[in-house]
């Protein structure tokens, strides 16, 4: 049996009466207004050098201090977020598309699954970090190759969810009758079974976001990720990590950033499941 659709004001409620959920929607909200609107925030230009005051402590003037080079952490956090933020935003999408589009061919049409899920099976067969490491070395450190290896990695994972939803979806009594009364396979999979697939790639799309900030974050750690001089969150806690005994906070307050906003997705994609799940949504 299954619940009918809820009214998307009533659905936004629902979402919201979990207090975890309604505070890690307000986390993130804060943090892409901080990206949004860094400059007038912060009053800094984050690429500005200042070696009289370098390893800042946090004070009135820098609110979270200064880094090796006399720059105000808070404007380079909220503009790296910027970057960071994007890099994520567009794995995600390019993960949900592909990934998206794979399972819909697999789980719909039978003489496509087997190749696309031997293919799918063998991208999985690599650990995600060791695969986006080996693609980032090949295609050389920059942004746009950052979010292709990342695309790449998080498809499967889309794709699996998504066939093994459209493979319940496609034995549904309204799709035989679709069938049996000649409906066009793509007119059939556009219309009939995309739609019933939205709740699952809505929730993995959130998932893989939080994902990419971690794997991006990780990459520029490890040197492979996007170029030095791009003020990304993993980027700025790969170059202060030599000075962080002297001045703890040029790594933590980037990293917070990091664990902050990838929690805040993680929680708000749970709700967002539990919602859309018609055996939860009993419960909440």
């Amino acid at each position: 049996m299954t619940l009918p659709p809820l009214p998307l004001p009533l659905l936004v409620r629902k979402l919201f009466r979990r207090r975890i959920v309604a505070v890690a929607a307000l986390l993130l909200a804060l943090m892409v207004v901080a990206t949004l609107f860094a400059g007038p925030l912060s009053g800094f230009d984050p690429n500005e050098t200042a070696v009289s005051q370098r390893l800042g402590r946090p004070s009135v003037a820098h609110w979270l201090g200064t880094d090796e080079l006399g720059r105000d952490l808070f404007a380079r956090i909220a503009f790296g977020g910027r970057y960071s933020l994007s890099i994520a935003a567009l794995t995600a999408l390019g993960a949900v598309v592909a990934g998206g589009l794979i399972g819909l061919l697999a789980g719909s049409i039978h003489r496509l699954d087997a190749p696309l899920m031997r293919l799918v099976d063998a991208m999985m067969s690599f650990p995600d970090i060791l695969l986006a490491i080996a693609l980032v070395g090949i295609l050389g450190p920059s942004m746009l190759n950052v979010v292709f290896a990342l695309v790449l990695v998080y498809t499967p994972r889309v794709a699996r969810v998504v066939r093994a939803s459209a493979l319940v979806v496609r034995e549904m009594p309204y799709i035989e009758a679709a069938r049996a009364v000649g409906v066009a396979t793509p007119r059939l999979l556009w219309r009939h079974v995309l739609p019933n697939l939205v709740s699952p790639i809505t929730v993995q799309g959130s998932f893989i976001f939080a994902y990419a900030i971690l794997a991006e974050a990780a990459l520029s750690f490890l040197g492979v990720g996007v170029p030095p001089e791009i003020p990304t969150w993993g980027t700025m806690v790969a170059g202060s990590q030599q000075y962080a005994h002297q001045a703890l906070w040029i790594v933590l307050f980037p990293g917070l950033a990091i664990v902050v906003t990838a929690l805040s997705l993680q929680l708000l994609g749970d709700g967002v499941r539990d919602l859309l799940d018609p055996r939860l949504r009993r419960s909440m």
